[in-house]
């Protein structure tokens, strides 16, 4: 390992295994779970969106897999962005990183759009930016004195989360078999009306993007690698516990509101953060007699949005300092605190955010949304990144007379796992904005701010390549220099 009396030339690994599983869990359960679930059911139904989670969560477990292969080899502050250099190709590497960098400093601004939201359940009557200034204040405390703190305080965010899923999912079960919140409801939800698969394979098809909107964050464990005091052996043991206990988690809920709610009820509609008391979770407590159930999930999602803001500013700020490093950004941007912190590209990606969220403070400016949807599909291409360099990475490793034997941590299932994942990822980004085309017409905007991400991501691959000149890696000249000595 790295000395911490190198002075500030190195991000130090400060992180241990219990910070590094739970910034993974912690980066995918938030709104989409507590909020976004009911639209889900009511749409496909409660087989039908089972489904969707269950295939977009084995997609997730080969990403992770092929993620934690390579993080465990190359513990690299860039992650797939740096991988993407070193087995694919650089100009692939620079859209990547850039990519993954403008997705989570826009997601900060979202967050706080979303924080106002939330805290006017309690107070309507107060200043969006008062509240929005203040969680951004928190945001850059947590992140500004070292990776510790930032991972000792989503550890926290984390356990708060998993928590209330525990407790939600024992009260559930309660409540089928009729020991809470009076008679057992059984299974007699999953046979009301068209129940359990409603509107066929579109439906379900539909509910793939809204599952996978909701996983993301799992590749956080990735960026963590830089940081991480024994990443051989914590970032195996984290990509391994935290996918199935993601699936447990957003499958249990579905399964427990599936049975307690009937998929009709029209409350199942509402994805509004700002309208807590119709959350499937919500709803369910209520049912089994809490009477401040409100008001306790509105505080859950409270946590989840500074999770998610927090996550944001630490992973966007390490990707900048990592493209820094790499000559794929200004020099500026690799200078770190006598703390090890990317102070530089934390200021940055903090005034990136504070400009995104200065265009709609209420979350309904048109520059706010096109910003929204374009950071949205931007996780799902660096998923895909992900698995291509995987695919690569191995390929190359094998092609320079390495052993699997070699590798820290392998991943099972190559290469059926990422060419999985790299299908149902295009399929994803593709069919993402099925909804504009329709037999009445083609919605023509629908589709620009469906797919703007995709035009922003191609500008910048074919912009540093043009400009670069890069060429595809061959196997035999990647890079496998791990830059890690433990």
């Amino acid at each position: 390992m790295e000395s911490q009396n190198e002075g500030s030339r190195h991000l130090r690994r400060t992180l241990r295994a219990r910070h590094t599983g739970m910034i993974a869990i912690g980066g995918a359960i938030g709104t989409g779970l507590f909020v976004a679930l009911g639209d889900s059911l009511s749409t496909a139904g409660p087989g039908g969106a089972l489904a969707a989670y269950a295939a977009i969560g084995v997609m997730v477990y080969f990403l992770m897999m092929s993620l934690g292969e390579m993080a465990a080899y190359m513990p690299v502050a860039g992650s797939f962005g740096t991988y993407a250099t070193k087995f694919v190709d650089p100009a692939f590497g620079f859209a990547l990183g850039w990519n993954y960098w403008y997705n989570w400093a826009i997601t900060i601004a979202a967050e706080l759009v979303a924080a106002s939201m939330v805290i006017k359940f309690w107070l309507p009557g107060t200043s969006s930016v008062m509240w929005s200034a203040l969680f951004l204040a928190i945001l850059i405390c947590l992140n500004i004195f070292s990776a510790r703190v930032y991972g000792e305080s989503e550890f926290w965010f984390a356990g708060i989360k998993v928590a209330t899923i525990i407790i939600f999912l024992i009260v559930g079960l309660l409540m089928i078999i009729g020991i809470m919140g009076g008679k057992p409801t059984g299974f007699e939800n999953w046979t009301t009306g068209d129940a359990p698969f409603v509107g066929g394979g579109a439906a379900i098809l539909g509910i793939f993007m809204v599952a996978g909107f909701s996983f993301q964050g799992t590749e956080l464990v990735g960026i963590t690698a830089g940081e991480s005091a024994d990443p051989e052996k914590d970032l195996p043991r984290a990509v391994k516990s935290v996918f199935w206990r993601i699936l447990l988690f957003y499958i249990g809920a579905i399964f427990v509101v599936g049975c307690i709610i009937p998929y009709t009820d029209p409350n199942l509609l509402n994805t509004d953060i700002s309208d807590i008391s119709v959350s499937p979770f919500t709803l369910v407590f209520e049912r089994a007699g809490f009477a401040v159930a409100a008001s306790f999930m509105n505080a859950i999602i409270l946590t989840s949005v500074l999770s998610a803001g927090n996550s944001g500013l630490y992973a966007s700020s390490r990707m900048l300092y990592a493209l820094a490093e790499e000559g794929k950004a200004p020099k500026l941007f690799a200078k770190l605190s006598k703390n090890g912190v990317p102070i530089n590209a934390m200021i940055a990606t903090v005034l990136i955010a504070s400009a995104c969220f200065l265009t709609s403070p209420s979350g309904d400016g048109p520059v706010y949304v096109w910003l929204v949807n374009a950071s949205g599909l931007a996780g799902f291409i660096a998923w895909l990144g992900i698995a291509i360099s995987h695919y690569k990475f191995r390929k190359a490793f094998l092609a320079q007379g390495h052993s699997l034997d070699e590798l820290p941590f392998k991943s099972k299932w190559y290469p059926f796992g990422p060419v999985f994942a790299m299908a149902l990822c295009l399929i994803v980004i593709i069919g993402q904005g099925t909804s504009a085309f329709s037999a009445g017409g083609i919605n023509w905007l629908g589709v620009l701010v469906s797919y703007i991400g995709i035009p922003l991501f191609l500008l910048l691959y074919f912009g540093y390549k043009i400009v670069n000149k890069t060429k595809s890696v061959k196997p035999e000249e990647a890079d496998l220099d791990r830059g890690y000595v433990k």
